[in-house]
């Protein structure tokens, strides 16, 4: 069966009237004739997705998504399901296409088509797979098993670090966030236990405890598989991972919290190389870092100091033999879905069935793709862009994030509880910010990187090794403030602080998010949006403790920083009361950072479509205003369908508030919202004027004209 185009693009082109070829077809022609002027603007509004008996003070976000939510079941490989999922499917389709036809031909003349073709054809090719069975991945359990005492450990996970192998120190390597002109590497909690979180170990409740048993049960089923457990005695099994769900909840028990882990200024905790072993007792971790290649610098970043510490004593006095199930056990977790069909199901079964409600597993060429993405993406990222990302996307991309900023310093300059010193700051902040639109300027080299037919785990190992040594040789060197952090092909969009800049790769720039045939309204709504919501993560409650040069530095006086936490306090209030499934809350102040960057970027990016407007009032296109155009560009880009348990864990460990949310909690904030859908006191909705919280200055309104 042929795959079916993606839904969001087809309805919009249906209610033109046109196919994709009629649509490109009438644009060649305009631009071929002088004399025939382009076609009007359209709207952008989606209306075959609304849901007419939602009133929109009832109900934003299902008046405008009501029918797609219906109509658009979550597919049984997915745990969720929106427009984002469409767009992203839409890439993996045109991925495939390129590796496919790559890997049709044997041998091609440029290196990384070479290795693109090679990689893909290693993971289709299942027969290999299942005939090979535990034994790419046996001399890891063997090394394992060679290990006869703690000593020998931390040189041992400093070994398998510079590898890129699976071990319970997570390294990274990033920019000082108080010197971001070097690079350091940073300890970070993340890999030591294989819940997705601590919650996950230690909240009470049904859905816990079911979780807990069943985790049990996949651990002793694996060490039965890789024949870690002498015999086959079940019992012994059962105990056996009994043991290290004991070690992993003593280690959970000591992460920071997710809220805690966010604060940039508790986790920046500089320790010298000397001074490193203080922190972990017995545990040599200087013996670590040597092994691992990451001692360039005379200092290291622990994030969680005391998950390091739990950890290095966790692992000096347990059973040995627990210890080891541990990491062998870790080896699985990241190699079983790449091995034979028993072990791809076994750790299907917990991981996606159990733990996120998923009922089929990810036909293999797209677990292909994703591998492919994962070694090689700035390769396929580079082939993607040639085919699929129009130039004068990224034109229009960069007018409006023109008009963007120009709003942000507007909105700084008229804050009322921000002082004048705390301005000015702000104001040279902003206009440091550098943007990335489509794809780098200078693409990533593989040159180094060995693809060997017919060795699919070979191939991943190697890769994650290319990775690791490419991570380990920034240290020393010059910061590249030309490096991306996601590839062209990805619908999303980030802001690093360090490097102050906001990022937009090719791949998000399609209908909802951004439609070049669209009038600006939408536009500014929903990529508009967007982009706000990225600037104003330089101003969030953590991004606003960098400077505009991407050092962790105090740029606040205390009267300004006071105001600005009672208003984002407000804020978490208000999304500690949001509720998807009983019993299970937004956390407020874990989403923090993202309801400011939501609530701010829309306020931002309505102003700054007023600035792109002028003087001149904006059209009423297909009956909506354009403020009307505009708050529905916002809630278009937000529909998504959730299953129960991944909504759940999203809520424990998602620094996103649920996508209803970040379209009701966001309208209902903004003033305009209200006369825009005639919204009165009486809609569930509606929030009295001084329950509103604004961060932003934008208190503007559209010329009369369009209003109805």
């Amino acid at each position: 069966m042929k795959p079916l185009m993606p839904l969001l693009p087809l309805l919009l082109l249906a209610t033109l009237g046109l196919s994709a070829c009629d649509r490109d077809a009438q644009l060649r022609t305009t631009e071929q004739r002088s004399d025939i002027p382009p076609p009007p603007p359209r709207s952008g509004v989606i209306e075959v997705n609304f849901d007419r008996d939602v009133a929109p003070g009832e109900d934003f976000y299902r008046h405008v998504n009501g029918t797609w939510l219906r109509e658009n079941p979550i597919p049984a490989d997915r745990s969720s399901y929106g427009a984002f999922t469409v767009l992203a499917d839409r890439a993996e389709l045109q991925i495939r296409a390129l590796l496919e036809k790559l890997a049709k031909k044997e041998q091609h003349d440029d290196p990384e088509d070479q290795k693109l073709a090679a990689f893909y054809r290693s993971f289709m090719d299942e027969q290999t797979a299942e005939a090979k069975g535990l034994a790419p991945v046996q001399d890891l359990l063997d090394a394992i098993d060679g290990l006869t005492s703690a000593e020998a450990l931390p040189a041992f996970l400093g070994e398998w670090a510079a590898k890129g192998l699976p071990q319970p120190l997570s390294f990274w390597v990033g920019q000082d966030a108080r010197n971001a002109t070097q690079y350091i590497a940073y300890l970070h909690q993340g890999d030591q236990i294989g819940l997705p979180d601590r919650s996950f170990y230690l909240d009470e409740g049904e859905r816990f405890d079911t979780l807990r048993a069943a985790y049990v049960d996949y651990l002793a089923d694996m060490l039965t598989r890789i024949d870690a457990i002498e015999g086959d005695d079940d019992a012994a099994a059962t105990a056996a991972a009994e043991a290290v769900m004991a070690l992993e909840t003593r280690l959970a028990k000591a992460h920071w919290t997710r809220v805690a882990s966010r604060d940039r200024e508790r986790t920046y905790n500089r320790f010298s190389l000397d001074d490193v072993n203080t922190l972990t007792g017995d545990f040599d971790l200087r013996a670590t870092l040597t092994a691992a290649g990451l001692d360039g610098n005379d200092a290291l970043i622990v994030m969680q100091p005391e998950a390091i510490t739990e950890l290095a004593a966790a692992l000096g006095d347990s059973e040995w033999s627990t210890v080891q199930h541990y990491l062998k056990l870790g080896v699985m977790r990241e190699f079983a879905p790449s091995l034979s069909k028993d072990l791809v199901e076994a750790h299907f079964d917990f991981y996606a069935r159990t733990l996120r409600g998923v009922s089929e597993n990810r036909p293999r060429w797209k677990r292909a793709v994703s591998a492919v993405e994962a070694a090689l993406g700035e390769a396929l990222g580079k082939r993607y862009v040639e085919k699929h990302f129009p130039p004068e996307a990224k034109a229009r991309m960069e007018r409006m994030v023109s008009y963007l900023t120009q709003a942000y310093a507007q909105s700084i300059k008229q804050l009322d509880w921000m002082g004048e010193r705390t301005k000015l700051k702000a104001l040279e902040k902003l206009g440091k910010f550098n943007t990335k639109i489509g794809y780098p300027d200078r693409w990533r080299d593989y040159g180094a990187l060995q693809v060997e037919e017919g060795d699919l785990v070979g191939n991943l190992r190697r890769a994650a090794a290319f990775e690791s040594r490419r991570e380990r040789d920034k240290i020393g060197q010059s910061v590249d403030r030309d490096e991306w952090f996601m590839t062209p092909q990805t619908v999303n969009a980030y802001y690093s602080p360090t490097m102050n800049e906001i990022v937009f790769p090719a791949a998000i720039l399609q209908p909802p998010f951004f439609d070049m045939y669209a009038e600006d309204a939408i536009n500014f709504g929903a990529i508009g949006g967007v982009i706000g919501h990225e600037i104003g993560h330089g101003f969030d409650d953590q991004g606003s403790k960098y400077d505009g040069d991407g050092n962790l530095k105090n740029w606040w006086t205390d009267e300004d920083r006071k105001a600005f936490e009672a208003l984002t306090a407000r804020l978490v209030e208000q999304y500690n009361a949001y509720c998807p499934l009983e019993g299970h809350c937004v956390n407020g102040a874990l989403a923090l950072g993202e309801n400011i960057g939501d609530l701010g970027g829309l306020s931002i990016a309505r102003k700054a479509y007023l600035l792109s407007a002028g003087k001149l009032p904006p059209p009423i296109i297909d009956g909506y205003t354009a403020e009307q155009r505009l708050f529905i560009g916002w809630a278009q880009v937000w529909a998504r369908n959730f299953r129960d348990e991944e909504m759940i864990t999203r809520l424990k460990t998602g620094p996103h508030a649920p996508d209803v949310y970040r379209t009701n909690g966001v309208v209902r904030n903004i003033d305009a919202w209200y006369p825009a859908f005639d919204i009165d006191e009486d809609a569930p909705l509606y929030l009295p004027p001084e329950a509103r919280v604004t961060v932003s200055y934008t208190h503007l309104t559209l010329p009369t004209s369009d209003l109805v």
